[in-house]
C-alpha cells in the first residue's frame, strides 16, 4: 500500500496542556506545548513544518526545547530563534555539541532542573544511552513526557554513545512514571518497532493488539504518538527485558535485567 507523503498533526489536550505533535524531515517528531506559562517547541528538526503550525495557531513560542545533540533534533534552531527571538534551551553536556553545528544554547540544564507552573511545571531527566548527555523533559502535572530518542513507541534509540546499561536505566528510569503518562517519542518508527517487537514477543495479546491499531493509524497517515506510558510497559519489548515471560521466550531465564535488555538491542540493530 503506498502511504501519502505528509503525515499529518495530531493535537492532544490535557490536564492542562494541548499539545501538537508535528511531523518534520522524513520521520522526526517536534512538539508544540502549550500550557499556563505560554508556548514551548521540543526539538527542532527542520524549522519549516514548526514555523506553519505555529503560525496556523497564531501562537508565539516563549522557549525553544532541545533533548539532545543529534542534527535532526537542533536543524531548525537558528530560524525559529531569529523569527520568534526566543531563547534556546538543551543539555549542558552536549552544548558544545550543538555549538559545533553553529548552533548555541542560550540555557544549560542540567539533569533535576525544574521551571514552570501548574500543568506547565517540567522537569529534566537525565537519559543517556542515545546519547552521552540526552535528556527528556517530563510535566508532572500535565501527565507528559517528551522522550526524544531514548524511549520510543513500542522501542528505543539506537545506542549511538552509551552502553546497554545505561539505557537499561533511563528506560527504568522512565518507566517508574506514572502509567497514565502520555509519551511523546521523537519518531515514527512505531510500525517498523512493532514489526520487531512481534517476532521475538509472539505470544502478547495486548502487543498483537496494538500492532493492529498500529497498521490502521498509520494506513490514515495519522501519527501513532503520543501512547501511554502503561501501554508501553506492557507491549514495548525494551521496557520488558525484565518480564519473566519474555525470558522465557528468548530462552533467558536467570539472565539479569540488563544483559536481556543488551540482547534485545542487539536483535533490533540486526533486525
Amino acid at each position: 500500500m503506498t502511504m501519502p507523503d505528509q503525515t499529518s498533526t495530531r493535537t492532544t489536550r490535557e490536564n492542562g496542556l494541548e499539545i501538537v505533535t508535528v511531523p518534520c524531515l522524513a520521520d522526526n517528531y517536534a512538539y508544540l506545548v502549550k500550557g499556563p506559562d505560554g508556548v514551548a517547541v521540543i526539538d527542532a528538526p527542520e524549522a519549516g513544518p514548526i514555523l506553519a503550525a505555529l503560525e496556523a495557531r497564531d501562537w508565539t513560542p516563549g522557549v525553544l526545547m532541545i533533548t539532545h545533540h543529534h542534527p535532526d533534533h537542533v536543524g531548525g534552531i537558528r530560524q525559529i530563534r531569529e523569527k520568534y527571538g526566543c531563547p534556546v534551551m538543551g543539555p549542558k553536556a552536549e552544548a558544545d555539541k550543538i555549538a559545533a553545528q553553529g548552533e548555541a544554547l542560550d540555557i544549560e540544564l542540567d539533569p533535576g532542573f525544574e521551571g514552570g507552573s501548574g500543568a506547565g511545571r517540567c522537569q529534566v531527566i537525565a537519559v543517556p544511552g542515545h546519547t552521552l548527555g540526552h535528556i527528556a523533559f517530563y510535566y508532572p502535572e500535565g501527565g507528559a513526557l517528551f522522550t526524544a530518542d531514548s524511549l520510543m513507541a513500542l522501542g528505543c534509540g539506537r545506542l549511538f554513545e552509551g552502553t546497554p546499561a545505561m539505557m537499561w536505566q533511563s528506560l527504568s528510569t522512565l518507566a517508574a512514571l506514572p502509567d497514565d503518562t502520555l509519551v511523546y517519542s521523537g519518531h515514527e518508527y512505531t510500525q517498523s518497532n512493532a514489526a520487531f517487537a512481534l517476532s521475538i514477543d509472539p505470544n502478547n495479546v495486548a502487543l498483537r493488539q496494538r500492532a493492529e491499531e498500529i497498521t490502521q493509524t498509520r494506513a490514515k497517515n495519522d501519527p501513532t504518538v503520543p501512547a501511554r506510558l502503561g501501554l508501553e510497559k506492557a507491549t514495548n519489548p525494551f521496557l520488558r527485558a525484565g518480564a519473566a515471560d519474555l525470558k522465557k521466550t528468548l530462552g533467558l531465564e536467570g539472565v539479569e535485567d540488563a544483559e536481556v535488555f543488551a540482547h534485545i538491542r542487539s536483535a533490533k540493530d540486526r533486525f
